[in-house]
């Protein structure tokens, strides 16, 4: 009798992207987790009602479509029916009324409540003022999220892109904080937690009730916050990483003109909407001199900034909002036409006015994130500033001691760089309103928040980007933070990943991938 056998094709090899994320997340929450690199992470996690396509525009996410009423206060959004959590669970209109209810919650102490200030009632729930429940988001069915607006907001659907807009599993998340970790966590996006060693690495994989499951192409993640440029660069070239996330100026110059030269296809130089700026304590004497503050302002040469030290396309800043921004009226600094020299002429007598000069330097502490680019542009704008008679004391503190001393109003002079999280004037100037948890620089106007205000519920398109040029126009009089250039993307993306567009909100979604073999 002759065996039968049965042929048994072979398994297919697991399609792992691995990705050099440059930092370690604080909170997989995606109420709670960081700017910047962490959302290349939590986005992939959890999905809102829409989602960003590869070129950054709006496009359906766990709402399959949605109408808007005739005056722009109210959003009706239907669910789709197989939208699924990571456990099979359906993922319906409660979970959003949740989510966006908890995101409000001055209990949960979430990160940047005021994206959903649109929203009717949130500022006023988020102060404690109002109960959750008056939030105005509802669920007149289990496929149906209806959202009603406190004014007409031309940004609004980009808004519900962002991590405040996520819906979370209310069983799991009472679970207690550990609701993020590996074998607790439930989320809805196309992919789930598998395994997160801190400092180690993060691993997502492919979540198998996803909606849209079938077209993901991509089974596994791995994410390496290891933060040591030089190290993750060789481990690239060694093909340890499929893409470094580049962010603001992680790329020095001397490894840009290497890249450049050697790896021209991988390397993705882009448009980015991020300003680079200096922030001044204007508590501290002599920051809270207006004077001062100018006089610093102006001595930068920032076109020798971005032509001899940064050197990566960035384009010089006299205004805190970037040119080509929606809803914005492009202007600059009074004296951006000024020669160099004039400007430095104004800066020293604006200086003596002040009480400063060669005869009595002034004393100033620096702070800086570790980077090797914002070091270079330290050491350049110090020496800029040495002509005004200004000493400055260079610190350099790992980028969390950084950002929390700023919010602790621990420092003089800070770095920071800020990215939009929609593509709309206000959210560059958000930075400065009082009201704002991005508030850093104890700088605090009335008349600037009055213009912010109105123009939040402003309805009419050309009134409200005048009410936003009359508020930049306060910063760039009273110059509580030093614009310096506007970012470009850079991103090393290997030519095995298919897919990868650049945009201009730096946002790339692995389910959108591929690996060549």
């Amino acid at each position: 009798m002759l065996a039968c056998f049965i042929a048994v094709p072979p398994a297919t090899a697991e399609t792992v992207l691995r990705i050099a994320n440059l930092a370690e997340p604080d909170s997989l929450d995606p109420h709670k987790a960081g700017p910047g690199y962490i959302v290349h992470i939590t986005r992939n996690l959890f999905e809102g009602l829409v989602v960003l396509d590869p070129k950054g525009n709006v496009a359906p996410g766990v709402a399959e479509s949605w109408s808007v009423s005739e005056d722009g206060l109210s959003y009706r959004f239907k669910l789709r029916a197989n939208a699924r959590w990571s456990n099979g669970d359906p993922v319906t209109a409660s979970d959003f009324v949740f989510g966006f209810r908890r995101a409000e919650d001055p209990k949960t102490n979430a990160r940047y409540p005021e994206m959903l200030y649109p929203i009717k009632n949130a500022e006023e729930v988020y102060a404690g003022k109002l109960d959750i429940t008056a939030l105005g988001v509802a669920a007149p069915d289990e496929r149906t999220v209806q959202i009603t607006l406190k004014a007409p907001t031309p940004y609004f659907l980009q808004v519900l892109a962002l991590e405040q807009a996520m819906p979370v599993r209310e069983k799991t998340v009472r679970l207690g904080e550990d609701w993020v970790k590996p074998g607790k966590m439930v989320s809805n996006g196309a992919y789930m937690l598998d395994d997160w060693k801190p400092f180690e690495h993060i691993r997502i994989i492919k979540n198998p009730h996803y909606w849209n499951a079938g077209k993901v192409a991509i089974d596994a993640v791995l994410f390496d916050p290891s933060d040591n440029l030089a190290t993750v660069l060789k481990r690239y070239r060694a093909r340890e990483f499929d893409i470094i996330y580049g962010n603001f100026d992680d790329f020095p110059y001397d490894q840009l003109v290497w890249l450049k030269q050697n790896m021209p296809k991988e390397l993705h130089i882009a448009p980015y909407a991020a300003v680079s700026y200096y922030m001044f304590n204007v508590t501290k004497r002599p920051l809270n001199d207006v004077r001062v503050r100018q006089a610093l302002s102006m001595a930068i040469d920032r076109e020798v900034l971005v032509a001899k030290v940064t050197r990566g396309g960035e384009q010089p800043a006299y205004s805190y909002v970037p040119d080509g921004m929606a809803n914005y009226i492009s202007q600059k600094a009074s004296w951006a036409k000024m020669s160099q020299a004039d400007r430095e002429a104004a800066a020293i007598k604006l200086m003596t006015d002040a009480g400063y000069g060669p005869k009595k330097p002034l004393n100033l502490r620096f702070s800086y994130p570790t980077s090797e680019s914002r070091k270079q542009i330290a050491v350049a704008i110090a020496a800029m500033w040495k002509k005004l008679g200004v000493n400055v004391e260079l610190i350099n503190t790992e980028r969390q001691v950084n950002n929390a001393n700023m919010r602790q109003g621990d420092f003089e002079i800070a770095s920071r760089g800020v990215d939009i999280d929609y593509n709309d004037a206000q959210d560059f100037l958000f930075e400065l309103q009082t009201s704002s948890s991005r508030y850093r620089s104890r700088f605090s106007n009335p008349d600037y928040d009055r213009l912010m205000d109105e123009a939040s519920v402003t309805n009419d398109p050309g009134k409200r980007a005048q009410l936003l040029q009359q508020a930049e126009q306060v910063l760039l009089r009273e110059m509580p933070m030093v614009p310096l250039f506007f970012y470009v993307s850079k991103n090393l993306v290997s030519t095995r990943v298919k897919g990868w567009e650049d945009n201009l909100l730096n946002i790339t979604y692995v389910k959108n991938l591929s690996l060549e073999k």
